[in-house]
C-alpha cells in the first residue's frame, strides 16, 4: 500500500512537471534531484500516517488479554449463538394466488366448494353466485441434507378451505405435512406424515376445487406411514409396491355423558395398497396403471351399557393414466366400496344410522357405491389447454333413507390461456345431475371463471 501512493505521488509529480527537450543535461540532473528529495519526503509522511492510525502490536496484545471488568460474584452471560435467518437446507417456496367466481343455475352443496346439486324439493331453480380466494395455495419443500446412500426430503402445504369461517374470514387448511427417507440403490422409501391416500391416485383438471369428488373420483388426504418400493422389470418398465397404515377418520357419537370417536375407538389403523405398472406401450409416452384398495373399521358405541358394532369401510379400485399423443393425455379411475364418505365416495355417505327412543343408537350400517371418472388433457397449444370430462358416483339404493342421495354425476370442460409464464385465465362449464331417493332429484349448470398466478 505504501509503494502504491508513493507511485501515485511521483506519476502525479512527472505529470506536471515533464521538462522540454531543448533543456541541458545539468537542468535533468537537477531536478531528478529534486523528484528524489520529494519522493523522500512523501515517504516519511505516509510512515507517519500509519503510525497514527494503526496501534503499536503491544498496545494489541495487551487489550485482547486484560478481561473485561465484572460485578462481583456475577459472571458476565456469554454470548448467545446466533443462528442464520434461512436453514442450511434447501428450501423451496411455491404455490398460487387464485380468484374464483361462479354462477349456478341451482343451489349446491356447498356453494363455491361444489360437491353435488341440492334436493329441488323446496328450493326449486335457486340459482346463487359466489366468489372466492381460499383456493389460494402456499407450500414449502424442503430437500437434504443427502448422504450418498439416502435422501432426505419434506413438504408442508396448505390452503385457505378451512371449515367454520365466514367467506371473507377464511381458515388455513392443513394439505400435506410429510418426511420422506428415500433410498436410491435400493429404490426404497419411507414417508410419514399427512399427504394424498395410497389408492386411487389420479385427479382430473378441473377449475372447481373439489376435482370431481362424490362424483367419482375418491380418495383425499390423511395422517399415515408409507412404505414405497420401486422394481425394475425392463428397460423402462417398472414394478411399484405402496402400502400405509392411515389414520381412520371416523364419526363422533355422543353416548351418555362421553364422546366416541368411531376411527380411533376402533383400536386399529386402516390399510391400504397398490400395486402400479409403468411400461412402454404407446409411442407418446410411458402408460401408468395401478389397482389399488384399502380395509379399515369403525366402532360405533350404540349405547350407555357398552354394547358397540363395527362397520367395515373398503374399497377396489383401478387407475389408468396414457399420453395418446404428444399433445392428448387420458387419465380415469374405477372404484367400488362401502363406507366411502370420508373418501368422497357414496355421495357424502358412509353410514345409515337408525336411532331409537331419546336418540340411541341402534343400529349403523355401511352404505355400498361405486363408479369412476375420465378426463381428457389436450395441449398446451401455444399459450391454449383444454380439459374435459366426466364423473358418476352411484349409491345403492337400498342402504340409504328416503330424501337420501343415490347418484351423482357430472360433465366438465374448460380452457386455461397463459397471459404469461405465471399468470393464467380460465373458464369451465359443467352439468351436474343429482338424484334422490323420492321425488326431489336436481340439476345444475355451472359456470366459472378463474384467475391464477403461480409461483
Amino acid at each position: 500500500m505504501t509503494r502504491m501512493i508513493v507511485l501515485l505521488a511521483a506519476a502525479s509529480f512527472l505529470m506536471v512537471s515533464t521538462p522540454c527537450p531543448a533543456q541541458a543535461n545539468s537542468d535533468v540532473a537537477q531536478e531528478n534531484a529534486q523528484l528524489r528529495q520529494r519522493v523522500d519526503k512523501l515517504e516519511k509522511q505516509v510512515e507517519e500516517l500509519k503510525t497514527a492510525v494503526e496501534p503499536a502490536p503491544s498496545q494489541v496484545k495487551s487489550k485482547a488479554q486484560t478481561p473485561a471488568p465484572q460485578a462481583p460474584l456475577s459472571p458476565a452471560p456469554s454470548e448467545p449463538e446466533k443462528k442464520p435467518l434461512w436453514s442450511n437446507l434447501d428450501i423451496q417456496l411455491y404455490g398460487y394466488i387464485k380468484g374464483d367466481a361462479a354462477y349456478d343455475t341451482s343451489r349446491v352443496n356447498t356453494g363455491n366448494y361444489m360437491l353435488w346439486v341440492n334436493s329441488e324439493a323446496t328450493n326449486d331453480d335457486d340459482d346463487e353466485f359466489n366468489v372466492t380466494a381460499n383456493e389460494t395455495r402456499l407450500g414449502v419443500a424442503i430437500a437434504g441434507p443427502k448422504a450418498p446412500d439416502m435422501e432426505t426430503s419434506g413438504k408442508v402445504e396448505f390452503d385457505f378451505f378451512g371449515s367454520g369461517a365466514e367467506e371473507n374470514k377464511a381458515k388455513i387448511q392443513m394439505r400435506h405435512a410429510y418426511l420422506q427417507l428415500f433410498w436410491p440403490q435400493s429404490r426404497f422409501a419411507i414417508l410419514a406424515g399427512q399427504t394424498w391416500d395410497v389408492i386411487s391416485p389420479l385427479t382430473p383438471s378441473t377449475l372447481n376445487y373439489t376435482v370431481l369428488w362424490d362424483a367419482g373420483n375418491i380418495g383425499y388426504r390423511r395422517p399415515q406411514i408409507r412404505l414405497t418400493k420401486d422394481f425394475l422389470l425392463a428397460d423402462k418398465t417398472i414394478l411399484q409396491l405402496q402400502g400405509a397404515a392411515v389414520r381412520t377418520i371416523g364419526t363422533n357419537l355422543a353416548v351418555g355423558t362421553s364422546t366416541s370417536e368411531t376411527g380411533e375407538d376402533a383400536g386399529f389403523p386402516t390399510l391400504q395398497g397398490r400395486v402400479g405398472l409403468t411400461f412402454p406401450w404407446c409411442p407418446a409416452g410411458p402408460t401408468q396403471a395401478g389397482i389399488s384398495g384399502h380395509v379399515g373399521h369403525e366402532e360405533f358405541d350404540l349405547d350407555t351399557t357398552g354394547r358397540n358394532t363395527d362397520v367395515d369401510t373398503w374399497s377396489l379400485n383401478l387407475d389408468l393414466m396414457q399420453p395418446i399423443t404428444q399433445k392428448v393425455l387420458f387419465k380415469g379411475e374405477l372404484f367400488t366400496g362401502r363406507d366411502l364418505s370420508t373418501y368422497f365416495g357414496g355421495v357424502g355417505q358412509g353410514i345409515t344410522m337408525t336411532t331409537g327412543a331419546g336418540g340411541v343408537l341402534i343400529n349403523a350400517k355401511e352404505i355400498a357405491a361405486h363408479g369412476g371418472w375420465f378426463a381428457f388433457t389436450l395441449g398446451p397449444w401455444e399459450k391454449w389447454t383444454f380439459n374435459a370430462g366426466a364423473g358418476l358416483d352411484d349409491v345403492d339404493a337400498d342402504d340409504v333413507n328416503q330424501g337420501d342421495r343415490t347418484l351423482n354425476r357430472a360433465v366438465f370442460g374448460n380452457v386455461l390461456y397463459a397471459l404469461n409464464k405465471h399468470v393464467n385465465v380460465g373458464f369451465e362449464l359443467s352439468h351436474w345431475r343429482t338424484d334422490y331417493r323420492g321425488p326431489w332429484d336436481a340439476d345444475d349448470v355451472r359456470a366459472q371463471t378463474s384467475l391464477i398466478y403461480k409461483f
